[in-house]
C-alpha cells in the first residue's frame, strides 16, 4: 500500500512538472514570435523607408544646398538670381527630376555647415565645390555623385612679395579656412618638403581672403578654382599671383546622404547625361533635331527608346529635359568658366576623355 501511494505521488509530481515544463516554453515561444514580429516590422519599415526621390516629388521642387560667394561657381547675380556652374548642376538635377530646371529652391552653406544639411535632410543634395575624399564618403555618411569639377589646391601671394615657389613660403603666415581640406593638405605639403610656416585658420572664406588683402598674412590657400574665382572680384587682381605648384587633388562632386541608393542613382544619371551630351555633340540648341536619330544610345539618353527612365523612377525623357534646359556638361562649363568669362579657365582635366580630359560618362543601357 505504501509502495502504491509513493508511485502515485510520484506520478502526480512528474505530470505537475511536465506541465510546467510546457507552459514554460509556451511562454518562450510566444516571446520569441514577438520579438520576430518586431524584427518583422522594423524591417519592413526601414525597406519602404521614404526616399528622398519621393519627398522631392511630393514638394515639387528641389532644396540645393550651395555657395553663394564664390563666383563663376555659386554666387548672386547683378538680378538677385543664384547663378553658376554648381547652381546649373542643381537646375540639371531639377529638370531630370521634375521637368522644370527652376525648381529649386537654393540654400546658402558654409564649409562647416554643408555636411550637417545633408545629414539631417536640410537639403535633398549639396552642390557646392565639396571635395569627394574617403572620411566623407564613409564616416560623413556622404554618397558621391559623379566628379564635376577635377581641382588642385594652390595657393595666392602678391605679385611682388618675391614667393615664385613653396620653399619661398619659409616663415609666413598663411590663412587656411576651417571645416575644409585645406589645412590638412598644407599641412602635410609642407612637412613633407621641411618648410616651416605658421597656419591661421579662419571661420570663412570671405574672413581669409579680407586678412589677405588686409596683410596680416602673407599668402592664402584654397582649390585653384576658389583661387582663381576670388582674384577676379578683387580691387585690383593683377596685384596677386597664384603659385605654379598644385599641392592636392581635389574632386569635386554633388553630395546626397547615404543609404538611399533611388535618389543617389538619380542624381548620378543625371550629371553623367550633361557629359554623354557633350560627348555625343548634342546640345541645348540642337537636341530637338536628335529627337529622330537612330542611334540606339542617343534613343536611350533623350528616351525615346528604353526604359531607363522608369528604371531610375525618372520621367522617361529625363535626359531630354536636362540638356534641353540646361545644356550639356561643355555649355555649363563655357557659360560660367570658359573663354567668354573673366576666368578664361582652360578646359584641362574637366574635358571629355576624347579630348584628353578625366570626363566620362558610364553607358546608357
Amino acid at each position: 500500500m505504501k509502495k502504491k501511494s509513493s508511485l502515485w505521488l510520484v506520478s502526480l509530481l512528474l505530470v505537475f512538472v511536465l506541465a510546467l515544463v510546457g507552459c514554460t516554453k509556451d511562454e518562450e515561444a510566444g516571446t520569441e514570435k514577438t520579438d520576430d514580429s518586431t524584427t518583422d516590422t522594423t524591417a519592413t519599415d526601414t525597406a519602404s523607408a521614404t526616399s528622398v526621390m519621393e519627398t522631392v516629388l511630393s514638394r515639387g521642387k528641389l532644396v540645393a544646398g550651395i555657395n553663394d560667394a564664390l563666383p563663376g561657381f555659386g554666387y548672386v547675380g547683378t538680378d538677385g538670381k543664384n547663378a553658376g556652374f554648381d547652381i546649373d548642376f542643381a537646375k540639371a538635377i531639377a529638370a531630370g527630376v521634375l521637368g522644370d530646371a527652376e525648381a529649386v529652391e537654393y540654400r546658402p552653406l558654409s564649409a562647416q555647415e554643408r555636411f550637417t544639411a545633408v545629414q539631417t535632410g536640410e537639403v535633398d543634395v549639396l552642390v557646392r565645390n565639396t571635395t569627394w575624399t574617403t572620411n566623407r564618403d564613409s564616416e560623413v555618411g556622404l554618397n558621391f555623385a559623379p566628379v564635376t569639377f577635377y581641382d588642385g589646391q594652390g595657393i595666392m601671394v602678391p605679385a611682388d612679395s618675391g614667393i615664385n615657389s613653396l620653399e619661398d613660403l619659409e616663415g609666413t603666415r598663411i590663412g587656411v579656412e576651417t571645416g575644409t581640406t585645406t589645412e590638412l593638405n598644407l599641412a602635410d605639403q609642407m612637412r613633407a618638403r621641411g618648410i616651416n610656416f605658421e597656419a591661421v585658420v579662419f571661420d570663412s572664406a570671405d574672413a581669409v581672403v579680407a586678412a589677405y588683402e588686409a596683410g596680416s598674412i602673407d599668402a592664402w590657400t584654397t582649390d585653384k578654382s576658389g583661387l582663381v574665382s576670388r582674384q577676379s572680384i578683387m580691387a585690383d587682381p593683377a596685384a596677386h599671383k597664384i603659385l605654379s605648384e598644385t599641392i592636392s587633388k581635389e574632386p569635386l562632386a554633388p553630395a546626397v546622404k547615404g543609404g538611399d541608393d533611388k535618389w543617389f542613382d538619380a542624381v548620378t544619371w543625371i550629371v553623367f547625361a550633361t557629359i554623354q551630351a557633350e560627348e555625343f555633340g548634342i546640345t541645348s540648341e540642337n537636341v530637338d533635331d536628335f529627337l529622330d536619330d537612330e542611334n540606339p544610345d542617343i534613343k536611350r539618353l533623350l528616351g525615346t527608346e528604353g526604359n531607363l527612365g522608369e528604371q531610375l523612377g525618372l520621367p522617361a525623357d529625363f535626359g531630354y529635359q536636362v540638356i534641353k534646359q540646361v545644356g550639356n556638361y561643355g555649355e555649363i562649363y563655357d557659360r560660367h568658366l570658359g573663354p567668354d568669362t573673366v576666368f578664361k579657365l582652360d578646359r584641362g582635366l574637366n574635358d571629355l576623355y576624347t579630348n584628353g580630359g578625366l570626363l566620362y560618362a558610364a553607358p546608357f543601357r
